[in-house]
């Protein structure tokens, strides 16, 4: 595909990739160098000094005429008067470019290379060496180079494109930059299977196939798999501006996003080294880069800046903070509007760092727009991000709650706009739109509640901020206030200070009924809490375990259906996104909790029921006579019959008296029983 990579310059058509001229007027051979000046190796004195900054070159004036028209109109301009000097201070490409155009003049034989090409073509496009001064003039041999062989080369683009950071804007208005671009972008679309380089795997640093090793490799090697990602490294020695104009390309060309965004994050990491790892420098990475790929130790290049921290004591240099700003301002531009295309971890250390650098405020809004796209995907390290602004709280709290706010209208926006699915599929997919909403917004809850609880220690944050924090939203986000009452408990530790009105303003973000036994048992001891609050934590507590003594008695008249109905939802979870599945088990394991907690209720009241079975059996025992024996027992029913008939003796004898029937009555019974 790319055939240059495999062959020599040596090999090409035009001039072999040596440059000569067939006519000049002064023979030559060679030029020396003797100091700062240069001097042509012949016996005709010279008769023009050009000065190109502190370089002399001691030319002749003929060879000069015949090939560059800028020479010719100088030169013809001041015919009045002897000219023996002009100075070329703003020649593209100084005195190294000059020196090989007046090689090609006197006829010497000049090697093009990918290092040396933009230069000489801007400087050939400067001294107007036109066809129409002579044919195959410096600007068509140069321009044949730049076609033939830098465009067909991966290296060669790189390096040529490299090479133009100097030359501007003479590279961009003979669109060198952008010819250079397209062939990078078109290079690194294309499908890995056709490139014909040896890729023998990644190196340690880097994913940029070993360029020292050019020839045909074999085809056990040609079968090697090639990554996604061999072109990061190679792109990200570029220029911020000329990243910008790559990355552009390669977007026209349809590369998917995540790969785009993976690129980015790779040059962010190592132009910014702040940005991924405190403290690390890459200033050396860039430059072992650059010389793998030129083959030599380039002075010129140095990768890598200087991390800039705000606040430090010394005087830091405008222009590193001029530079950072714009490759911060740059890299916002360029990330792509698909939600998932780079990490949210990246976009809020690229938030911190354009706070710091005082960043345009529209590009940091939009940067916080798109933070609030995958909210729940942040971490609490990352949300820790400092106040820039000389502001009283240790860390930036309005920063989150805007980020907080983008995430709900977003949220908000997904759940109003209309389906783009079929009326079959328009359920489902409201369901599961539904589950991932909810299962992100739970995320959000858990992450805001362990920012309050690490930003509650903060002496100087306000009531009020921590009040609308907890309350930004909604309460279906939240199943469980744990988190929240371990933040509320956190701030009045850090503020002890605060009145009873002010505590009970604080609880309120709270639910009582949200939590959990542990912290129930925890708020009924904690001397912190307003007395109204340890009530309604107790209240509640009260009411969980009568619904638990409840469900115990009763049966669940649905518990038939619900097999089914598991069922047929884990088979509608297998066609669902990986996404929602993740929700799904997540929500799962909050179930799973609140059974295994409601299992425990259950098991203290049985335990409790079995205590009062055992008091209640041991009170029978101690309240209940001993037993008597059969006589004892006859007898005292005997007592009883005997009672009841001397009753009936008295009411019958207030009619007809008879005393003595009354008392015989008794004793003849008794003794016909014994």
């Amino acid at each position: 595909m790319w055939e240059s990579e495999t062959e020599s310059v040596s090999g090409r058509d035009y001039g072999n990739g040596v440059l000569t001229a067939s006519k000049n007027g002064v023979k030559t051979d060679s030029f020396e160098q003797k100091g700062q000046s240069w001097y042509v190796a012949t016996d005709i004195p010279s008769d023009l000094l050009v000065q190109i900054e502190d370089v002399s070159f001691h030319l002749h004036k003929y060879p000069l005429l015949s090939r560059s028209g800028k020479m010719n109109r100088t030169i013809y301009e001041s015919r009045g008067a002897e000219l023996d000097k002009i100075s070329l201070d703003e020649l593209p490409g100084g005195p190294e470019a000059f020196e090989l155009a007046a090689k090609f003049c006197y006829g010497i034989a000049i090697d093009l290379s990918a290092t040396n090409i933009s230069g000489l073509r801007c400087a050939a496009e400067y001294l107007e060496m036109t066809e129409d001064l002579e044919e195959g003039n410096l600007i068509f041999k140069t321009e044949a180079f730049l076609s033939y062989v830098v465009l067909s080369s991966w290296r060669d683009s790189i390096l040529v494109l490299k090479s133009c950071e100097k030359l501007s804007p003479w590279a961009e208005n003979l669109q060198i930059v952008r010819r250079c671009s397209e062939s990078i972008a078109w290079k690194a679309c294309a499908n890995p299977k056709g490139i014909k380089w040896q890729y023998t795997g990644k190196p340690t640093k880097g994913s940029s196939p070993n360029w020292n090793q050019m020839k045909d490799s074999s085809p056990s090697r040609n079968q090697q798999v090639v990554p996604p990602d061999w072109w990061f490294e190679d792109v990200s020695i570029l220029r911020i501006d000329h990243f910008v104009r790559v990355i552009t390309a390669i977007k026209v060309k349809g590369m998917r996003h995540e790969l785009i965004g993976a690129a980015i994050m790779q040059y962010a990491a190592k132009w910014l080294p702040g940005l991924i790892r405190e403290g690390s420098g890459l200033a050396d990475d860039g430059r072992n880069i650059s010389n793998s790929i030129n083959g030599t130790s380039s002075g010129s290049w140095r990768g890598g800046l200087h991390m800039i921290v705000a606040g430090s004591g010394d005087e830091v240099p405008s222009v590193q903070a001029k530079d950072q700003r714009m490759i911060v301002e740059s890299l916002i531009s360029i990330i792509p509007q698909h939600k998932d295309s780079v990490s949210c971890s990246f976009l809020l250390r690229l938030l911190r760092m354009a706070n710091m650098l005082k960043v345009a405020p529209a590009l940091i809004t939009e940067l916080e727009k798109r933070v609030g796209m995958q909210f729940e995907q942040a971490t609490l390290a990352d949300l820790l991000i400092p106040s820039y602004n000389k502001s009283e709280t240790m860390y930036d709290i309005d920063l989150v709650q805007r980020l907080l706010e983008h995430f709900i209208v977003q949220e908000q926006t997904e759940n109003s706009s209309p389906s783009r699915y079929s009326f079959s599929d328009k359920h489902m997919h409201d369901g599961i739109q539904r589950g991932t909403n909810l299962n992100a917004k739970m995320r959000v809850a858990r992450l805001v509640d362990s920012y309050l609880t690490e930003v509650s220690r903060d002496r100087n944050l306000s009531l009020t901020k921590f009040q609308v924090l907890a309350e930004a939203l909604p309460d279906s986000a939240r199943t469980c206030d744990d988190g929240l009452y371990r933040a509320i408990d956190s701030y009045l530790k850090a503020h002890p200070t605060l009145s009873e009105h002010e505590r009970k303003r604080l609880c309120r973000v709270m639910d009582c009924q949200k939590l959990s036994v542990d912290a129930c048992m925890h708020a009924a001891q904690n001397e912190r809490l307003p007395l109204r609050v340890v009530v309604q934590v107790l209240f509640s507590e009260q009411v969980k375990i009568s619904n638990a003594m409840a469900n115990i008695s009763l049966k669940d008249p649905g518990e038939s259906h619900y097999q089914p109905l598991v069922s047929n939802r884990k088979s509608l979870l297998e066609a669902t996104p990986q996404s929602f599945q993740e929700g799904w088990t997540a929500a799962k394991k909050d179930i799973n909790t609140l059974k295994f907690e409601l299992e425990t209720v259950k098991t203290k009241y049985r335990e409790l029921q079995n205590d009062m079975d055992n008091l209640q059996r041991q009170f029978d025992k101690i309240a209940k006579p001993k037993q008597a024996s059969a006589w004892t027992a006859g007898w005292k029913k005997l007592g009883k019959l005997t009672k009841t008939t001397n009753i009936e003796t008295h009411d019958f004898n207030g009619q007809v008296p008879n005393a003595e029937q009354t008392t015989k009555t008794p004793r003849r019974w008794r003794n016909s029983i014994s």
